[in-house]
């Protein structure tokens, strides 16, 4: 693995342009936006986050205090999602100098963590092992992350940037739609574990749209970490609750794993691509996304150096768009992991020569797994929360949050409000087997102590001189896919975020060998072609993904923001004197 200091610069062909890979050292952003927003806009998935956050933007915070607060009000109203029990990435940019890092909060394997597991004796995966129950749950980077991004990037005390999720916790909010179908979905798993049904049901049954939820014991955890900054949560009396629920529910968490974590500073993944704004006139996208232990940056740039193509213009048709899904979901099967443990050759994976290879691959026919090209030699439906941020003095955050599935994995550690995460899941058990979402990975994705699991969050910007995006999504697996279906709408001249994120979607992840879709999103003479071609369709069970997007039209000086119509969240633009809602 190349040095992380090295600059790496690698230039491709992209939908008939050129390509210019960047991969940058921490802080090393674009020149800073010549001029600053007009106001403050926030794009979350929850009405309270979002506006938690914005008046605390109104009060004099910065885009890193609100994503604080937005992070930790979506904790306690999207308990299904996210919560102090999971982890997560931020993708910042600080708008006075374009320093632009990426805060790694992902969980950690914990220190008494073995390759095998989650294998039975006949050296098989036993899934309810890393799904269910204590032995799934990672340790938490969430609280460590937030400490951080207060301390180092905020401007307000912890104390005030918590306060609307404690006072929420406490008093209760009304829950919605969403809450009730993941009550449901997983509702055999949660009755398996007293407190959380304690918690999260109404007297005993799954609760219905309206039902109002309560949690004290989050909120004086919540408290315990605002007066206490981190140790308030990795030492004392919280600490201490989350360890000793783990093993008494036969998991392997210690006080010395949680003393041992620690929030990680990476270098954003970059590259530069020739595309068109709103106009039709060619100008220069500057992506911007998440590192390892995320695999996002590389998929993404990866797809996209496979569609290049000096002779195309436009939009590539969906035959090559599914075909570079499936070369870059296998690399990404192969080779990436956490790259403190393994190497990654990220040059090799992102040059031209290797991508020149992939794209010959592709014929006008579905790739059959024997015709695969040689990898390189050896050296998510998802239950996640995206929101975006964007401050009028040019301050940014794209951040990705979760707990995995629905709740987790099911268990509430008693006396801290606090369900823990599932995302050992997401190691590979066995090589070559599939997780939940159908991912396979390898042995670069193994479970090590202290390891963390190889992600798909992929918060992005996509920076031009008249443009800027900040988006992601959520759908484990799929997130990758959707923010490349974004990402090349955008470079055909897209810019409106409602339409960005409303978009239908499809995807391919190299195994299976499906292309799933949603309603709408191919026609009847797509469709019939892809299957001519030997690709095998499937539609999606449900509509997936909840897109938040934040728009900054720099020629026109004009803020504007959406929230996915799949979802329940809300995107607010505020500017001087006003607010507007985006959606």
């Amino acid at each position: 693995m190349l040095a992380r200091d090295m600059i790496r610069r690698i230039t491709v062909p992209l939908l008939g342009m050129w390509l210019c890979m960047v991969v940058a050292p921490a802080g090393a952003g674009g020149d800073p936006q010549a001029a600053d927003p007009p106001g403050d806009a926030i794009a979350s998935a929850h009405p309270l986050a979002t506006r938690a956050g914005l008046q605390v933007l109104a009060e004099g915070g910065n885009a890193f205090d609100a994503a604080v607060t937005v992070s930790a009000v979506l904790a306690v109203v999207e308990p299904w999602n996210s919560g102090l029990g999971g982890g997560g990435f931020w993708l910042l940019h600080r708008g006075s100098d374009g320093y632009q890092v990426m805060i790694d909060g992902r969980e950690q394997a914990p220190g008494s963590a073995r390759r095998d597991m989650y294998l039975g004796d006949d050296g098989e995966p036993v899934a309810d092992r890393s799904r269910n129950g204590a032995l799934a749950a990672g340790i938490p980077g969430t609280a460590a992350a937030l400490a951080h991004l207060a301390q180092r990037y905020g401007t307000l005390p912890l104390p005030r940037l918590l306060a609307p999720a404690i006072r929420i916790a406490r008093d209760g909010f009304a829950v919605g739609p969403a809450y009730q179908d993941r009550v449901q979905r997983r509702e055999s798993i949660l009755r398996r574990f007293p407190e959380t049904v304690r918690i999260f049901f109404d007297d005993g049954f799954a609760p219905e749209a309206g039902w109002v939820l309560r949690q004290p014991e989050l909120a004086e955890t919540l408290e315990r970490f605002a007066q206490g900054g981190a140790p308030g949560f990795y030492a004392g009396t919280t600490a201490k609750r989350l360890v000793a629920a783990s093993r008494e529910a036969g998991g392997i968490w210690s006080l010395e794993d949680f003393a041992a974590y620690q929030v990680k500073e990476r270098t954003p993944i970059s590259g530069t691509f020739r595309g068109q704004d709103a106009d039709g006139r060619e100008q220069s996208i500057r992506l911007v996304s998440a590192p390892p232990p995320s695999s996002g940056g590389i998929v993404l740039l990866q797809a996209l150096n496979v569609l290049a193509d000096r002779d195309r213009r436009g939009p590539p048709p969906v035959h090559r768009v599914v075909e570079a899904m499936r070369l870059a979901y296998r690399d990404r099967a192969r080779y990436l992991g956490d790259d403190d443990f393994v190497t990654i050759d990220t040059a090799k994976l992102l040059s031209p020569d290797y991508a020149a290879a992939l794209r010959r691959a592709i014929s006008e026919r579905a790739m059959a797994p024997d015709r695969l090209p040689d990898p390189l030699p050896s050296s998510e439906q998802g239950n996640t929360t995206h929101y975006s941020i964007l401050d009028r003095h040019g301050n940014r955050v794209a951040a990705t949050l979760s707990i995995n599935f629905p709740f987790g994995s099911g268990l509430t550690a008693a006396g801290t409000g606090v369900l823990l995460n599932n995302e050992m899941d997401d190691f590979s058990a066995a090589p070559g087997r599939p997780n939940v979402w159908g991912l396979v990975t390898g042995e670069a994705n193994s479970v090590q102590p202290r390891k963390r699991p190889l992600s798909s969050m992929s918060p992005t910007f996509l920076e031009t001189d008249s443009d800027l995006l900040i988006l992601g999504s959520v759908g484990g697996s799929r997130i990758i896919s959707q923010v490349l279906q974004a990402t090349l709408a955008f470079a055909s001249g897209e810019r409106e975020p409602a339409r960005l994120v409303a978009m239908p979607r499809y995807h391919h992840q190299y195994s299976p060998d499906t292309v799933f879709h949603e309603p709408g999103a191919f026609s009847e003479a797509v469709m019939a072609d892809l299957v001519a071609r030997g690709h095998h369709l499937a539609p999606a069970s449900r509509r997936y993904g909840n897109m938040n997007a934040i728009r900054f039209d720099i020629r026109n000086h004009r803020l504007s923001a959406a929230s996915d119509p799949r979802g329940e969240g809300l995107a607010s633009v505020q500017l001087a004197g006003k607010n507007q809602n985006g959606n």
